[in-house]
């Protein structure tokens, strides 16, 4: 099991967000004006990247399921207090199996990766779906954000893994109101439900939006999918 963990800078927020600079805990890609936040200042624009840090795991002990669910949500809380990355709290989990983030048929391909918007291109893929779908984790992770509100994002769920020794974080965004399924400092499973397709945040229609960051960098999420999925 791999003690580290990939994580961009976080800083602990009162909705349960995570974000903030190279050393915090968490990452978010800024995006476009039309799908994402833009940064409007020189001094803003940092704090917009994505930011990974491995860290050393800490150690906790605890013998029944409670406690350790107890002592686990300690350490993720001291953790984000203390500007650690999760990875210091929690393992995250190597992901072996990867799916795509919606079932067959419950949605279509619109914006793609690098197309074109004011001040920048487009850090994701958007599946285009009728608010309500279901949205899956697309890999084994740990969750570092989890908000009702995310900048240009909306609805937000950030999941961070470790794939093929690489730090990786997922995005999913515009997802709709009341419907996360899981905080910071849950784990997932590949497949498993994180909630519902929305509008939220700076988006035309309903959709997913999904980014993949690798080791900080954003990467077209379509040939990495068809890479890895299962």
């Amino acid at each position: 099991m791999v003690t580290g963990a990939a994580l961009p800078a976080l800083a602990t927020g009162s909705d349960g967000v995570v974000a903030g600079a190279t050393t915090s805990l968490t990452t978010a890609a800024a995006a476009d004006a039309a799908q994402s936040y833009t940064p409007t200042s020189a001094s803003s624009s940092s704090s917009d990247e994505i930011r990974a840090e491995i860290a050393p795991r800490g150690t906790f002990s605890a013998t029944t399921p409670e406690e350790i669910e107890e002592t686990r949500s300690r350490a993720v809380a001291a953790a984000l207090a203390a500007g650690m990355p999760l990875g210091s709290a929690v393992d995250i989990p190597i992901a072996d199996r990867i799916v795509m983030p919606m079932a067959d048929g419950t949605y279509s391909f619109t914006d793609g990766f690098g197309a074109s918007r004011p001040g920048r291109s487009h850090l994701g893929q958007d599946f285009a779906a009728g608010v309500g779908t279901p949205i899956n984790a697309a890999m084994k992770g740990c969750v570092s954000r989890s908000t009702e509100s995310y900048q240009g994002y909306g609805v937000t769920i950030q999941i961070e893994s470790i794939v093929d020794g690489q730090a990786v974080s997922t995005v999913y965004s515009h997802m709709n109101y009341g419907t996360r399924a899981v905080e910071v400092g849950d784990c997932v499973d590949e497949g498993q439900y994180i909630g519902d397709v929305g509008s939220t945040g700076y988006v035309f229609g309903s959709c997913l939006h999904f980014e993949v960051h690798i080791n900080t960098v954003a990467v077209d999420p379509m040939p990495w999918l068809q890479t890895h999925v299962s």
